[in-house]
């Protein structure tokens, strides 16, 4: 997958796309970044790429002279012919979920802006396929936001990964539960001992734990997720069970 990030902060990405799995899966061919500078594309003597707001208002509008050229140089540069998905990050988008992350590791070409200052000129937004967004909050910029959009999609590229499993039975991932607990050595630390289950060698049990715990961990931090969950009837059982024990007599 070629990845195309537009941005006035191309320095804030380089370590990033060039460290731990990112950069492992780059080195391999598996995903290929490119930055660009889009005020090496504006046409003002001063390479402004704000302006102030048409009508008032606060805070400066990116302009879009500047953006629409450097999507018509990476537009050439992949070919003319060429299928990229245009995504703008934005507050206003539509929630990262793995849903998406999953559809859009499934793109050969992604291009992604990373705006700043007030807001984006609408002109550029009418060229983009997708807005989207990492939460219900603001930031100074898209920077962020789409390193965290490339982090969380890879992950759904194969060969990214070292298993094929990793990703399945992480939180939000397959059942729509929290993950369940993990530990390592050694079995004992500091007085804090793993839960014999995980040292009994017994796959089923293991299995069993796994998935009650992943119901005790989404029911205490997100029990909004358990509405839409895929839950089977053991599972129903063993959460009417857990709330009877937990109320109060």
């Amino acid at each position: 997958m070629r990845i195309d990030i537009l941005t006035i902060f191309p320095e804030m990405f380089e370590n990033v796309l060039s460290s731990s799995m990112l950069g492992r899966a780059a080195a391999k061919g598996i995903l290929e970044f490119h930055a660009h500078n889009i005020r090496d594309y504006s046409d003002n003597k001063h390479r402004n790429t704000d302006d102030y707001p048409f009508g008032g208002g606060a805070g400066m509008v990116m302009l879009a002279q500047p953006i629409f050229d450097c999507i018509d140089a990476v537009t050439h540069e992949c070919g003319d012919d060429t299928k990229i998905r245009r995504i703008v990050m934005s507050p206003r988008g539509k929630c990262l979920t793995p849903e998406l992350a999953m559809e859009l590791a499934k793109e050969d070409n992604l291009l992604i802006l990373a705006g700043h200052y007030e807001g984006i000129d609408e002109r550029v937004m009418e060229l983009m396929d997708d807005e989207v967004s990492i939460g219900d909050y603001v930031l100074t910029g898209g920077e962020l936001p789409a390193m965290v959009l490339i982090d969380c999609l890879s992950r759904f590229i194969p060969g990214v990964l070292g298993s094929s499993e990793s990703t399945e039975d992480e939180s939000f991932s397959g059942s729509g539960l929290l993950e369940y607990p993990q530990y390592t050595r050694p079995a004992v630390f500091r007085g804090r001992e793993v839960p014999a289950v995980l040292l009994n060698g017994n796959h089923a049990e293991i299995n069993k734990w796994r998935r009650q715990q992943a119901l005790i961990k989404t029911k205490a931090m997100r029990p909004d997720l358990l509405e839409k969950a895929e839950l089977t009837k053991k599972d129903l059982e063993f959460l009417n069970r857990l709330e009877s024990e937990t109320k109060p007599e």
